[in-house]
């Protein structure tokens, strides 16, 4: 496969200090790493910026840049606030739980536990910048289901992509209780 793992998403942010603060207070990562110009090195068009770097236990980052001279938003006004978010894998039930105390404790609002499934439990809750975040654990441990379910995958998007609904209902052979 040609790609390993995830090195970094990245996203803009309002304040990169207060940006840092969140996800290493809040999140517990690791802030490694920043960058900086004053023109983008890809296409050299001026925008000064700051770009930082927040790690996971397994290496991958997420970053994000900070660049008060260009206009904008956040993120997209139109795209419903569900659908654009970061998902952040935790160990175990427990630790779910436990984050969405400690979450709320610091006075942040959390949506959930929220069970998609039988296959996995998130909590949701927002950053300082507006972007959606999720912890998420595997609730779905049996590798036989998980391999049915990757089977499945492709027919299921076949339906989809026939219908675009899901109320018209699945073959029993597709159904995912």
């Amino acid at each position: 496969m040609l790609c390993k793992k995830l090195h970094h998403a990245a996203y803009r942010c309002r304040d990169a200090a207060e940006t840092v603060k969140f996800y290493t207070e809040v999140l517990g990562l690791k802030f490694t790493h920043v960058m900086g110009d004053d023109h983008v090195p890809s296409t050299r068009k001026y925008s000064p910026h700051i770009h930082i770097f927040l790690q996971m236990e397994d290496g991958s980052n997420i970053a994000f840049f900070e660049c008060p001279k260009d206009p904008g938003n956040m993120k997209d006004l139109e795209m419903p606030s569900w659908i654009q978010h970061f998902a952040f894998e935790v160990e175990s039930m427990n630790v779910l739980r436990k984050a969405k105390e400690d979450i709320e404790a610091k006075g942040i609002e959390v949506v959930g536990i929220t069970d998609h499934e039988g296959v996995m439990s998130s909590i949701y809750f927002f950053d300082p910048s507006g972007h959606r975040l999720e912890l998420a654990v595997q609730t779905l441990t049996d590798h036989d289901e998980i391999a049915r379910h990757a089977r499945e995958a492709p027919k299921l998007l076949a339906i989809w992509n026939e219908t675009h609904d899901w109320s018209v209902g699945l073959p029993a052979s597709l159904s995912i209780d």
